[in-house]
């Protein structure tokens, strides 16, 4: 019986986005680390022998400082698709004409610099509206990834905030990243954005633990591996527990500095988690890989996707206005 499957995504977020969401001084030069990152993670994954969806943002690629290194991404084989241009996580506050520009411009600069043209698309800070869907539908997009079915939205948004120099104008703007506590009650499993002009467009959740709806992305587990170990191994086993017995076939997310450490990126060493090393972050990651890739079926996005549409059977939900 073959296993289920699990989609491996990355959010590229890059020093310049990370900057911004915290509202630190400088990220107008738009400060890069991915000729560090790129190379780092390529050879991670090589080992591995994992091929993954990289969510790539437009303003950097539009860069010729840092075309090299989205190319080697594609041309290591992995799987390209849209995070925006501007990385803002009040996308959803976007009218359609600005929604259209914003998808339109990452689109084309990401296929043009990589070669690979997305076919998915993930909102920063899992930022998404009705708006949005009807976008991506019209453009052709198989499918938004952008929901975080997670009860612990707004604890998170109060963490960032107490911990960041935005104005209060800024954090008005920002007031509804990382979601609302009742979007923890969001369909977990994959299903059918229905439009007004009835397209459809398939959602793919970011996988949290089923029942308690937390997440459980590398993110979390660095965290609490910082904590105790087998805490954190007893936190996964219980998350893959939970989506096995629930037939939830997960999304799992990464961040680069889910892999790379306040050692090497010496400029964000002021984030959290940066004070594990990057050696500590790629045992982690490789621990977590080889746990879930006894139960699941690793693969990128466009695979799990395509299973998905090939089984068919999902739910339809009207997209909201």
């Amino acid at each position: 019986m073959s296993k289920p499957y699990l989609s491996l995504s990355l959010d590229m977020d890059n020093q310049w986005s990370y900057m911004k969401i915290h509202g630190e001084e400088g990220w107008e030069e738009y400060p890069s680390y991915l000729d560090i990152f790129v190379p780092h993670a390529l050879q991670v994954l090589e080992e591995l022998d994992l091929k993954i969806t990289f969510f790539i943002v437009g303003q950097d690629a539009a860069f010729e400082k840092n075309r090299q290194y989205l190319r080697q991404i594609a041309d290591a084989g992995h799987d390209i698709a849209n995070h925006s241009f501007k990385h803002e996580t009040w996308l959803h506050l976007y009218t359609k004409d600005e929604m259209k520009a914003e998808i339109d411009s990452a689109h084309d600069i990401i296929h043009e610099v990589t070669g690979k043209a997305p076919s998915g698309f993930r909102g920063p800070g899992f930022s998404w509206s009705g708006t949005l869907l009807e976008v991506l539908a019209e453009k052709g997009y198989k499918y938004d990834a952008s929901t975080l079915p997670t009860v612990i939205g707004p604890l998170a948004r109060l963490y960032y905030f107490s911990t960041s120099n935005l104005t209060k104008e800024e954090k008005e703007d920002r007031k509804e990243i990382f979601g609302k506590f009742s979007d923890g009650f969001k369909k977990l499993k994959p299903y059918f954005w229905n439009t007004k002009k009835n397209q459809q467009l398939l959602e793919l959740p970011v996988t949290t633990m089923p029942v308690f709806r937390i997440p459980f992305h590398l993110s979390y587990l660095i965290y609490i591996s910082n904590i105790s170990s087998n805490l954190m191994m007893l936190y996964l086993n219980i998350a893959i527990f939970l989506c096995k017995i629930t037939k939830t076939e997960p999304s799992f997310l990464l961040h680069p500095l889910d892999l790379i450490g306040g050692d090497q990126i010496t400029s964000l060493a002021f984030f959290p988690g940066m004070n594990v090393t990057s050696e500590r972050k790629v045992f982690i990651f490789k621990k977590v890989m080889k746990k879930l890739g006894k139960h699941f079926t690793l693969t990128d996005m466009n695979g799990h996707v395509d299973a998905i549409i090939y089984k068919k059977g999902l739910k339809t939900v009207q997209v909201p206005n």
